[in-house]
């Protein structure tokens, strides 16, 4: 953190500081400057938090996270503000919780912003993680047109902030950019097969044109930007019905309902479990390399390997119901990750059987004590 911005953070939290609030909603006395809802917490009381670390001013670095109450970015979150940084959480929560990041509330670290990126903001920060979208089919196409200013316009707003600022910047980009792809594994340099007009084009173009907004502001602006092409990423604080076939597989099968196929099942994906994820994001931002990087788990397995295997942990007797497939539904993700071993020393750590059992125990815990269930 340079001296500019810890001197304005500094401003910002003794003497600018929102009203504290109690609720669960977010707090109408929350002060609101240029549109943005600043929400904290009661800090009368004590609250316990994760242990974090105690940077010197000179290491401390101020990031945003858009898209901070969502699955990955609330475990980008944890990871950043452990790691000792003060953290800013963006989100519009369309799709993001607030119990996501709700264990941060008060810290002094920490800041929840209550913002759409489709609308400007004006901030300090040294680093921007740009994860705000949609990211589930369901979710994307429910609402394609935010889908696309998202990852559009919400891009061209980040990449602002990033240039006013001289923030380094990352762009969280998808697997979906290689569309069904004919390539196997699929290498960063593979452009893709994919529909512009089908129902998942506004997510997969969306994306393929935040990456081109993106290394347009670095190659005309000089701007330090980071690119992660995220494949099937799994864990908990995943929503229960977000349409995902890890979700859905465990919720059906908690909930002894039949597990829906889409297809013959035979179709295979890639499943990296969050924590991979988050250390190859951060590990990105603090490298020097700035052509995209795929960052997902490289062994495949079938949907319905899958479907056993979340049988067993759940000890569920749920039979396999058959669908027919989704259009544009991929046969077959897998990530070349040579580029990100390289140039990151990453690679995932997390077994696909160690990573579902503790997502199956988060469900568990949720589907437990939920009236409807």
């Amino acid at each position: 953190m340079n001296l500019l911005t810890y001197f304005l953070t500094f401003l910002q939290y003794f003497f600018f500081s929102p009203a504290c609030c109690t609720s669960d909603e977010f707090c109408p006395a929350a002060t609101a400057t240029a549109d943005i809802k600043q929400c904290s917490c009661d800090t009368r009381y004590a609250k316990q938090y994760m242990p974090v670390k105690n940077l010197h001013w000179s290491e401390k670095k101020r990031i945003l996270v858009t898209g901070g109450a969502g699955f990955v970015g609330s475990h980008l979150v944890d990871r950043l503000m452990q790691d000792g940084h003060e953290v800013l959480a963006l989100d519009n929560f369309a799709t993001g919780r607030r119990h996501n990041i709700e264990h941060w509330l008060g810290h002094s670290n920490f800041e929840l912003i209550h913002h759409d990126v489709s609308e400007p903001i004006h901030i300090q920060v040294d680093e921007i993680y740009h994860l705000a979208s949609p990211a589930s089919p369901p979710h994307y196409m429910l609402n394609p047109i935010r889908t696309i200013k998202a990852n559009t316009l919400g891009t061209l707003n980040m990449l602002g902030l990033a240039r006013r600022t001289n923030a380094r910047f990352l762009f969280s980009s998808t697997s979906e950019v290689y569309g069904d792809p004919a390539v196997h594994p699929q290498p960063e340099s593979y452009w893709g097969n994919v529909n512009p007009i089908g129902p998942r084009a506004c997510y997969d173009e969306s994306k393929r044109l935040g990456e081109t907004l993106t290394y347009a502001y670095s190659n005309r602006l000089g701007l330090s930007v980071k690119i992660a092409r995220i494949f099937n990423t799994y864990g908990p604080r995943m929503q229960l019905d977000d349409g995902r076939v890890v979700s859905n597989f465990i919720l059906q099968s908690l909930t002894n309902k039949p597990l829906t196929v889409y297809g013959s099942g035979n179709q295979t994906r890639s499943f990296q479990y969050v924590s991979d994820l988050v250390d190859g994001l951060v590990r990105l931002m603090a490298s020097n390399y700035s052509l995209p990087v795929n960052l997902g788990n490289p062994e495949e397995l079938s949907v319905l390997e899958l479907a056993d295997i979340v049988r067993q942990f759940t000890g569920s007797n749920s039979s396999i119901e058959f669908s027919s497939i989704p259009v544009d539904d991929p046969q077959r993700r897998r990530p070349d990750i040579e580029v990100a071993k390289i140039q990151l020393g990453w690679e995932p750590i997390v077994k696909i059987r160690d990573g579902l059992h503790k997502t199956v125990e988060y469900f568990r815990e949720y589907v437990d004590s939920s009236p409807s269930h």
